[in-house]
């Protein structure tokens, strides 16, 4: 296993992952967006064939000094193949993405949105690296499904 930045060249592979694993899904747009905008924060887990096993695909709140928030992360998506789980590649994923944000971008905070019916990923982000819910979104998700929204602060304590 093998963790990295992640490429315009992985972004096939990215996709190719999130469309087996979630119902959210993205252009091929949006994620040459974050790899050219954001370019050390993404992240890909790839097996010993340089496939694509999981990713995380993150940013930097762009309007966040327009609303006089201080400069804060998010992760957009994160997902890992199932024959690759509970292996920590989505922790090393975020702690990647996560110590990327604070050192580069000086990101105060990480925010990420979950399905209130995703335990086990509640259970990563919550009781292994930390967040705490910040508030629930309603109907955040296209099929009606409420989200909770996580953050995780980056400050050194």
């Amino acid at each position: 296993m093998n963790i990295r930045l992640a490429t315009a060249g992985d972004l096939l592979g990215m996709q190719a992952c999130n469309l087996q694993n979630l119902p959210e899904n993205y252009t091929l747009r949006y994620y040459l967006y974050h790899a050219m905008t954001w370019p050390s924060l993404s992240y890909v887990a790839e097996d010993n064939k340089g496939r694509v096993v999981g990713y995380i695909l993150a940013k930097m709140e762009e309007d966040a000094a327009e609303k006089n928030e201080p400069p804060h992360g998010h992760v957009t998506s994160i997902s890992v193949l199932r024959s690759y789980r509970r292996l920590g590649l989505a922790k090393k994923l975020m702690i990647l993405s996560q110590e990327a944000m604070a050192t580069i971008y000086k990101a105060e905070y990480v925010s990420l949105h979950v399905r209130k019916s995703n335990r086990a990923a509640i259970g990563l982000y919550r009781d292994t690296l930390g967040f705490e819910v910040h508030g629930i979104e309603a109907k955040y998700y296209a099929d009606g499904e409420d989200a909770l929204a996580m953050r995780l602060s980056l400050k050194e304590k």
